[in-house]
């Protein structure tokens, strides 16, 4: 029988390395993932937000998030761990 890993053990796993984010809406987000708690609120540093373009249909806005960013666990639908994103994400058209 295979072993099991719980969600939060899989998260521990990934602190200090880069992860892809996905959050409510369409904004995602590629940082290091520096921390976490049992509400899935992350610590980032280094991280680099994709957002479209309200202006211009089909760009991408990519912002630099100059310092450690607190994202809210409630708006995180999905992680993956080592992440950069897929080819057709938001973070490779940018």
């Amino acid at each position: 029988m295979a072993s099991r890993i719980l969600p939060l053990e899989l998260i521990d796993k990934a602190i200090g390395s880069q992860i892809w984010i996905l959050m409510r809406g369409e904004t995602e987000i590629v940082g290091v993932l520096r921390g976490f708690d049992d509400y899935v609120n992350l610590v980032l540093d280094d991280a680099i937000q994709y957002t479209p373009d309200a202006r211009n249909p089909g760009e991408i806005c990519k912002t630099k998030l100059e310092s450690e960013i607190l994202l809210n666990g409630n708006h995180v639908t999905v992680l993956i761990p080592g992440g950069n994103g897929p080819e057709d994400s938001l973070a490779s058209k940018a």
